[in-house]
């Protein structure tokens, strides 16, 4: 297919880099300043180069290899490690097979397949996985079916071919039939259908290429957590509405189950009133604590007004030292100026006893003072 026209002249370029998918290509650029730099980098640091954004995406998943057609006129010559590792051409690609039995699809069985696809530049990634029968002959029950597995595979964005009911030990005609340059796998000896390692005659013919496994994930892992919190699980499910009979669950574990979960959903409310009421009792705390801070504040200040008012050197005390002041004031008579005239006082008028025309008597003083007065009267008396 011509690419001209519809997409950038770099991209061919890009394609030919997509083709190591998962290749940890770095490009080597020198930092501005000198010394260290951020996450403890000196003087270069590894930056990943940058997929195009008009970059192909994967929108089908990948076929069945018993619903592709094969050219089978064309000879097929398998290619050497090193000629792969070199990269070949586009209309070549490098056939690389890896099987398993991928129950329980994850994130483990994924990076095993993206490193199956990443072994060479270009790379075409054909995955086998077994049958049910097959699986549960040599390994065990699974918890997928076939079906599951396939679709399963199917939609991992590393795998370009799926072949159905994949044998458990791969034959010369098999790798022929699909053409096969390489197998890879983990390198840990694969012991089962009475052979030490399946991989065996494989790996003699120089046609193993070894991956890595994902450590702290597997399907055994996935199936023990299970097991192990199987009764988490069977009340959750009961919960969402499967039956008893669905879960293969007896009658006495179904009410078990059941009380178990109110029981959890009181002790959920318990534990939520408990929550509240901390939260109220942090507020209240909180509230008494400005209103003590407040409180503090307030009667500081009324008593430093008390003491303002009616200390001993109060406002108060000098207010009353002034009112005493200007009573005492107020109340004194003005002393006469010692330079004004002396005035002798008017006798008063005389008194006479009642029912009487006599006076009473006087004392020689007052004789002898009104003797004047007296004389002064007959001598009158006497001229009328």
């Amino acid at each position: 297919m011509d690419w001209t026209g519809v997409f950038p002249a770099e991209l061919p370029d890009a394609i030919r880099g997509m083709e190591t998918q998962g290749s940890t290509r770095l490009n080597s650029r020198k930092r501005r300043k000198e010394g260290v730099g951020p996450n403890g980098a000196t003087e270069t640091d590894g930056i990943p180069l940058k997929v195009p954004r008009n970059c192909l995406g994967l929108r089908e998943p990948a076929p069945f290899s018993d619903e592709l057609e094969v050219d089978y006129s064309k000879p097929y010559i398998r290619v050497t490690y090193e000629e792969a590792l070199r990269g070949t051409p586009l209309d070549r690609p490098v056939r690389v097979y890896a099987d398993g039995i991928f129950d329980l699809f994850h994130s483990g069985h994924a990076r095993a397949l993206m490193q199956a696809k990443s072994l060479f530049p270009n790379t075409y990634l054909i995955v086998g996985v077994c049958s049910d029968e097959l699986t549960h002959n040599f390994k065990g029950f699974t918890v997928m079916n076939e079906n599951e597995r396939y679709d399963a595979v199917q939609h991992c964005r590393y795998v370009d071919e799926v072949v159905r009911n994949a044998p458990w030990t791969l034959s010369p005609e098999f790798l022929a039939e699909h053409r096969i340059d390489f197998v890879a796998h983990d390198d840990i000896p694969y012991s089962s259908a009475g052979s030490d390692d399946v991989y065996r005659h494989i790996k003699e013919a120089g046609m193993f290429a070894p991956t890595q496994r994902t450590e702290g994930i597997s399907t055994s892992d996935i199936i023990t957590r299970i097991v192990r919190d199987y009764d988490v699980y069977a009340r959750r499910n009961l919960q969402r509405g499967y039956t008893a009979k669905e879960l293969n669950v007896s009658f006495i574990n179904e009410k078990k189950y059941h009380l178990q979960e109110r029981v959890d959903k009181v002790k959920k409310r318990v534990k939520d009133v408990e929550e509240k009421s901390k939260e109220f009792v942090q507020k209240v705390e909180e509230k008494s604590i400005d209103l003590i801070q407040k409180w503090e504040e307030k009667s500081r200040e009324f008593i430093g007004n008390f003491l303002e008012m009616f200390g001993p050197e109060g406002a108060l005390k000098h207010m009353l030292k002034e009112g005493k002041g200007r009573m005492l004031q107020a109340i004194s008579p003005k002393q006469s100026p010692s330079s004004s005239p002396t005035h002798e006082r008017s006798p008063s008028p005389s008194f006479r006893w009642p029912f009487t025309a006599r006076t009473p008597p006087s004392s020689p003083a007052s004789l002898s003072r009104n003797k004047s007065t007296i004389t002064y009267d007959i001598s009158e008396d006497e001229e009328d």
